[in-house]
Protein backbone atom coordinates (compact mmCIF):
# COMPACT_ATOMS: atom_id res chain seq x y z
CA UNK A 1 0.00 0.00 0.00
CA UNK A 2 1.45 3.35 -0.64
CA UNK A 3 0.75 5.83 2.08
CA UNK A 4 0.52 9.66 1.88
CA UNK A 5 0.56 11.37 4.67
CA UNK A 6 -0.45 15.29 4.43
CA UNK A 7 -0.03 18.13 7.13
CA UNK A 8 -3.29 20.68 6.44
CA UNK A 9 -2.28 23.98 4.44
CA UNK A 10 -1.84 27.53 6.68
CA UNK A 11 -4.66 28.14 8.79
CA UNK A 12 -5.94 30.79 10.81
CA UNK A 13 -3.80 31.65 13.96
CA UNK A 14 -5.06 30.07 17.61
CA UNK A 15 -6.46 32.76 19.70
CA UNK A 16 -7.40 34.77 16.57
CA UNK A 17 -10.66 36.76 17.61
CA UNK A 18 -14.00 34.17 16.40
CA UNK A 19 -11.34 31.30 16.30
CA UNK A 20 -11.30 30.65 20.30
CA UNK A 21 -12.77 26.78 19.18
CA UNK A 22 -9.13 25.06 17.45
CA UNK A 23 -11.58 22.60 15.26
CA UNK A 24 -12.80 25.53 14.16
CA UNK A 25 -9.75 27.35 12.68
CA UNK A 26 -10.58 27.64 9.04
CA UNK A 27 -7.31 28.31 6.54
CA UNK A 28 -6.12 31.21 5.75
CA UNK A 29 -6.92 32.86 1.96
CA UNK A 30 -3.04 32.34 1.16
CA UNK A 31 -3.19 28.73 2.71
CA UNK A 32 -6.18 27.53 0.66
CA UNK A 33 -4.27 28.49 -2.65
CA UNK A 34 -1.02 27.31 -1.60
CA UNK A 35 -2.93 23.83 -1.28
CA UNK A 36 -4.59 24.41 -4.28
CA UNK A 37 -0.76 24.29 -6.04
CA UNK A 38 0.45 21.57 -4.00
CA UNK A 39 -2.92 19.59 -5.06
CA UNK A 40 -1.78 20.32 -8.69
CA UNK A 41 2.07 19.21 -7.98
CA UNK A 42 0.17 16.00 -7.00
CA UNK A 43 -1.39 15.49 -9.97
CA UNK A 44 2.10 16.26 -11.88
CA UNK A 45 3.28 13.30 -9.96
CA UNK A 46 0.44 11.17 -11.38
CA UNK A 47 -0.61 10.57 -7.77
CA UNK A 48 -3.66 8.93 -7.39
CA UNK A 49 -5.88 7.69 -3.68
CA UNK A 50 -8.52 5.12 -3.60
CA UNK A 51 -9.46 6.66 -0.56
CA UNK A 52 -9.09 10.14 1.38
CA UNK A 53 -9.19 9.87 5.30
CA UNK A 54 -9.15 12.98 7.04
CA UNK A 55 -9.32 14.84 10.17
CA UNK A 56 -12.88 16.47 10.65
CA UNK A 57 -11.19 19.91 12.30
CA UNK A 58 -11.87 22.47 9.52
CA UNK A 59 -8.45 23.08 8.63
CA UNK A 60 -7.82 19.62 7.63
CA UNK A 61 -11.18 19.23 6.43
CA UNK A 62 -10.89 21.99 3.66
CA UNK A 63 -7.20 20.71 3.02
CA UNK A 64 -8.81 16.95 2.13
CA UNK A 65 -11.31 18.98 0.09
CA UNK A 66 -9.12 21.28 -1.87
CA UNK A 67 -7.25 17.84 -2.81
CA UNK A 68 -10.45 15.90 -3.40
CA UNK A 69 -11.44 18.90 -6.10
CA UNK A 70 -8.58 18.81 -8.32
CA UNK A 71 -8.52 14.87 -8.55
CA UNK A 72 -12.06 14.78 -8.71
CA UNK A 73 -12.34 12.71 -5.77
CA UNK A 74 -15.05 14.00 -4.04
CA UNK A 75 -16.72 10.44 -3.49
CA UNK A 76 -13.48 9.05 -1.98
CA UNK A 77 -12.95 11.60 0.97
CA UNK A 78 -14.07 10.44 4.49
CA UNK A 79 -13.69 11.73 7.72
CA UNK A 80 -12.18 10.15 11.05
CA UNK A 81 -11.81 11.54 15.21
CA UNK A 82 -8.69 9.02 14.71
CA UNK A 83 -7.08 12.09 12.72
CA UNK A 84 -7.92 15.12 14.80
CA UNK A 85 -5.39 16.44 17.54
CA UNK A 86 -4.68 14.07 20.05
CA UNK A 87 -6.08 10.75 17.89
CA UNK A 88 -5.21 7.37 18.34
CA UNK A 89 -3.07 6.21 15.60
CA UNK A 90 -3.70 2.73 16.81
CA UNK A 91 -7.51 2.70 15.53
CA UNK A 92 -5.84 4.70 13.01
CA UNK A 93 -4.50 1.87 11.79
CA UNK A 94 -7.22 -0.67 12.79
CA UNK A 95 -9.47 1.68 10.53
CA UNK A 96 -7.54 1.28 8.20
CA UNK A 97 -6.86 -2.26 8.21
CA UNK A 98 -10.53 -3.46 8.67
CA UNK A 99 -11.95 -0.71 6.33
CA UNK A 100 -9.54 -0.11 3.62
CA UNK A 101 -7.34 -3.92 3.74
CA UNK A 102 -8.11 -3.39 -0.07
CA UNK A 103 -7.06 0.36 -1.17
CA UNK A 104 -3.66 0.28 -2.97
CA UNK A 105 -3.12 3.86 -2.05
CA UNK A 106 -4.56 6.02 0.99
CA UNK A 107 -3.82 9.74 1.57
CA UNK A 108 -4.32 10.84 5.60
CA UNK A 109 -4.80 14.64 6.19
CA UNK A 110 -4.10 15.85 9.39
CA UNK A 111 -2.34 17.57 12.39
CA UNK A 112 1.24 17.65 13.75
CA UNK A 113 2.72 17.10 15.64
CA UNK A 114 0.65 13.83 15.24
CA UNK A 115 1.72 13.25 11.62
CA UNK A 116 5.01 12.60 12.22
CA UNK A 117 4.21 10.83 15.37
CA UNK A 118 2.43 8.19 12.90
CA UNK A 119 5.47 8.29 10.39
CA UNK A 120 8.18 8.09 12.84
CA UNK A 121 5.94 5.20 14.67
CA UNK A 122 5.81 3.30 11.11
CA UNK A 123 9.64 3.81 10.29
CA UNK A 124 10.79 2.88 13.03
CA UNK A 125 8.66 1.13 15.90
CA UNK A 126 8.76 4.55 18.03
CA UNK A 127 7.60 8.33 18.04
CA UNK A 128 11.71 9.49 18.46
CA UNK A 129 12.64 10.00 14.71
CA UNK A 130 12.89 13.97 14.18
CA UNK A 131 10.64 14.73 11.52
CA UNK A 132 9.73 17.87 10.27
CA UNK A 133 6.07 17.60 8.25
CA UNK A 134 5.62 21.63 7.42
CA UNK A 135 1.99 22.86 6.89
CA UNK A 136 1.06 21.50 3.24
CA UNK A 137 4.12 19.11 3.45
CA UNK A 138 3.56 15.69 2.40
CA UNK A 139 5.35 12.24 2.86
CA UNK A 140 5.11 8.91 1.04
CA UNK A 141 5.14 5.81 2.76
CA UNK A 142 5.27 2.21 1.32
CA UNK A 143 3.61 -0.57 3.29
CA UNK A 144 3.65 -4.38 2.87
CA UNK A 145 1.41 -5.03 6.20
CA UNK A 146 0.04 -2.11 7.83
CA UNK A 147 0.41 -2.09 11.66
CA UNK A 148 1.22 -0.27 14.45
CA UNK A 149 4.60 -0.76 14.84
CA UNK A 150 7.76 -0.61 12.23
CA UNK A 151 6.41 -1.70 8.97
CA UNK A 152 6.94 0.90 6.64
CA UNK A 153 9.30 2.44 4.08
CA UNK A 154 9.74 6.09 3.09
CA UNK A 155 9.82 6.94 -0.14
CA UNK A 156 10.25 10.58 0.47
CA UNK A 157 8.79 13.48 1.86
CA UNK A 158 8.35 17.17 0.45
CA UNK A 159 8.04 20.46 1.44
CA UNK A 160 5.29 22.65 0.26
CA UNK A 161 7.63 24.97 -1.99
CA UNK A 162 8.46 21.48 -3.71
CA UNK A 163 5.20 20.04 -4.30
CA UNK A 164 4.38 23.78 -5.60
CA UNK A 165 7.53 24.30 -7.99
CA UNK A 166 6.04 20.65 -8.98
CA UNK A 167 2.79 22.24 -9.91
CA UNK A 168 3.90 24.84 -12.66
CA UNK A 169 2.05 27.51 -11.26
Amino acid sequence: MDLYILRHAIAVQRGTPGYEDDSKRPLTGKGAKKMNRIAEGMLALDLSFDVILSSPFTRAKQTAEIVAEVFHAEKKLEFTEHLEVGGDAEKLVDLINDTYSSASSVMLVGHEPYLSGLISMLLSGSEDLSITLKKGGLCKLTVTALRYGQCATLDWLLAPAQMTRLSGC
